[in-house]
């Protein structure tokens, strides 16, 4: 991590928590995320490879002798004050619901709960799909959990901040972005099994390599009403499957022979929207094969096959990121590109030759804002532990 930018961080957390509370206060990090490969395969009960990164967001939190909960948010330059008698998600301000959706959990859990004073800080890009809100609620839950005790371990705090985002943020997202930011590990990926929730590391050695995240500055409105219809035609895929008597829950464990004889009949595009998931979850259990065995090439060339996928099975790509894709496919110094995320917007993710990062974001920038007429903002990461305590 380049101690110098979080060192500054934390150093102007410290000044804006004195100038605003009393005390010392308990400060956590906790980081954004990448996800290497596996898209869209989460609601499927497939795998993902995500991992965190030394982008995060920092809280400075002490509890008070009341009910009281006073909230700054320093990059918002905004503050937010209510009581634990009057919690409930803000309609005003969406930020502190990030926030009061953890402490929520802990009540929910019969946690004996105090007021607290809080200062929140983040490096990680807000709308770039690196996970920010997640950052938010695992710092928060970390916190609060070291200052009252509650001796919760990592995945019951990964669930409770979850739950923060679905109940309070409304966002019915899966278990990935917590995940990666509460349980990351420096240098590896983690293949999680969004079913069991078993885990495992996996050595992400990027020797002369950078991740350079390319940021279309886009979000098309299709992207929550699309990632459902999504959602139904994979359900559908597997109602078919299991008509024919295949005892099967989810993509999971379908094959591409039993979407070759009980899917392709019956609709094409169901086919093609489901035959991605399939074919993904065998390139991630394939792609992690090859970072065990050092052979980042083959994984670069299973990221532009899956970008191939979102874009023109899956259809959740667009113009803008198709375009960054495209420009990097022929480029000896990028090993691997695609979307990340949902779609329809975001970042591209790029391993590239660290040398080359500047002469290409030089190239790119240019190029892309004359034909899409928006900026391109470019972020070059690392892989770096999760939640943590900062020590003094």
């Amino acid at each position: 991590m380049e101690r110098s930018v979080a060192q500054n961080l934390v150093d102007n957390l410290r000044i804006v928590f004195s100038e605003n509370f009393p005390g010392e206060p308990l400060i956590v990090r906790s980081p954004g995320r990448v996800n290497i490969i596996g898209e869209h395969t989460d609601y499927n009960e497939g795998f993902v490879l995500p991992a965190a990164i030394d982008k995060a967001a920092y809280i400075a939190i002490a509890l008070r002798d009341d009910d009281e909960i006073h909230l700054v948010a320093n990059d918002l330059n905004k503050k937010f004050s209510t009581s634990l008698s009057a919690l409930q998600p803000s309609s005003e301000n969406s930020w502190p619901n990030y926030i009061l959706g953890v402490v929520a959990q802990f009540v929910k859990k019969g946690v004996t709960i105090r007021g607290f004073n809080a200062v929140l800080i983040s490096d990680v890009p807000i709308g770039a799909g690196l996970s920010s809100s997640a950052a938010v609620e695992c710092a928060t839950t970390f916190a609060l959990n070291e200052l009252l005790q509650t001796g919760f371990d990592r995945m019951t705090m990964i669930k409770m901040a979850q739950k923060a985002e679905h109940e309070y943020a409304g966002v019915l997202c899966g278990i990935m972005d917590q995940f990666a930011s509460m349980m990351g590990k420096k240098d590896h990926v983690i293949k999680l099994d969004c079913r069991s929730l078993e885990y495992e590391y996996v050595p992400f050695s990027l020797e002369g390599l950078k991740i350079l995240l390319l940021n279309t500055n886009v979000k098309h409105s299709l992207a929550s009403s699309e990632y459902n219809t999504r959602r139904k035609e994979c359900e559908t895929a597997v109602e078919w499957i299991r008509e024919n008597g295949n005892d099967i829950h989810s993509l999971r464990n379908a094959t591409e022979e039993m979407l070759d004889q009980y899917v392709l009949p019956k609709d094409p595009l169901i086919d093609k929207r489901s035959r991605f998931v399939v074919q993904e979850i065998d390139r991630l259990l394939t792609g992690c094969l090859d970072l065990q065995h050092g052979e980042l090439n083959a994984l670069g060339e299973k990221m532009f096959a899956t970008h191939e996928g979102l874009s023109k099975m899956y259809g959740v790509s667009c113009k803008e990121l198709d375009w960054l894709v495209d420009k990097v496919r022929n480029n000896e110094s990028v090993i691997g590109a695609r979307m990340m995320g949902g779609g329809f917007g975001g970042c591209t993710i790029n391993l590239v030759r660290e040398e080359a990062i500047d002469p290409l974001v030089d190239v790119l920038k240019p190029l892309y804002e004359q034909e899409m007429n928006l900026p391109l903002t470019h972020y070059v990461v690392s892989i770096e532990n999760g939640t943590e305590i900062i020590k003094k």
